[in-house]
């Protein structure tokens, strides 16, 4: 289980306004320190070693910020992965690579990460995050989800519709369109199919709307509840509590959950009844996960629970 929001910052400021945050708000989301549209042209190495400073700085308190780098036809993408795993592997949360257009690209830019790390001595895998945004990586997510050290399938939508060339109206990049077109629809049904198929994390795309907090809450929640997405993307401050809240678990069913596993346990994990319903392992491993995603959105857990499968 990883956070349910990730939030992007590009400048050394943003990036430093979203760990004080993070400090407020506790570990309930990641921090994504983006290379690819956040460094200045001619300056990526600076702003990869910026990045690398601050990962290591007193601000990364929880270790919970990663960086996105650019993508494969970029001439500094292999630079990027040098300085970011060289120089913060140990801290470094994840790394995520936009645009790929096949399986290959993904594998390779993958290869590459994982390569740096073992010549860097980092003792531990850096999860990877793959963004899907061209039809190439679309039509490849299966393929992709089933890569080692594949964390998250990210869903960009401004490209996925930039890239059919006028086909999609531009008013399908938000709400109500980008939950209502057929071909968003199924890009995204396939993504989230894709990921959970093979244990990896889908997120949502971003909310265009920075000043309205209940949109942000609403795109999230549709996100979750419509089309299964686990984690949803900010690019404003403002968007980072709506989107945490609309990923949470319902509070009764989380005490639901809780009291159905210490009563599965009592019973050495064989089938049960509860309240008159009948539960067995297959629902055990729904209400396990369930307790995991209330513990890393921030939603409280019955107290006996919390001491018998935390403590």
């Amino acid at each position: 289980m990883i956070p349910a929001c990730e939030h992007f910052a590009g400048s050394e400021k943003l990036i430093t306004k979203a760990l004080d945050l993070q400090e407020r708000l506790g570990a309930v989301f990641d921090i994504t320190c983006d290379c690819e549209d956040g460094a200045e042209a001619g300056r990526e190495k600076q702003h990869a070693e910026m990045i690398v400073d601050v990962l290591h700085s007193s601000a990364n308190r929880f270790a919970m910020a990663g960086a996105r780098i650019h993508d494969h036809t970029h001439p500094h993408w292999k630079k990027d992965i040098d300085i970011l795993v060289g120089g913060a592997g140990q801290v470094l949360a994840y790394v995520t690579i936009p645009k790929c257009t096949s399986v290959a690209q993904a594998e390779e830019m993958i290869g590459y990460v994982q390569a740096v790390a073992r010549k860097k001595k980092v003792k531990r895998e850096i999860p990877v995050h793959v963004l899907v945004e061209t039809h190439g990586a679309l039509h490849d997510a299966w393929e992709i989800a089933r890569l080692p050290g594949v964390q998250v399938l990210d869903f960009g939508l401004m490209d996925f519709v930039s890239g059919h060339h006028g086909a999609i109206h531009a008013a399908n990049m938000r709400s109500p369109g980008q939950f209502e077109h057929p071909l968003v629809v199924r890009a995204k049904a396939d993504v989230v199919a894709a990921a959970l198929a093979h244990g990896v994390v889908p997120a949502h795309n971003v909310s265009l709307d920075l000043r309205n907090t209940y949109n942000v809450f609403r795109d999230a929640w549709r996100a979750r509840s419509d089309f299964g997405f686990l984690r949803m993307w900010s690019i404003h401050p403002a968007q980072v509590q709506p989107i945490v809240d609309a990923m949470k678990p319902d509070l009764n069913e989380v005490a639901v959950a809780g009291a159905i596993l210490i009563e599965a346990q009592k019973a050495s994990w064989g089938p049960i009844q509860f309240e008159g319903e009948l539960h067995d392992r297959a629902t055990y491993r729904y209400f396990w996960e369930l307790l995991q995603k209330a513990r890393v959105t921030g939603v409280k857990i019955p107290e006996d629970a919390a001491r018998a499968f935390f403590d």
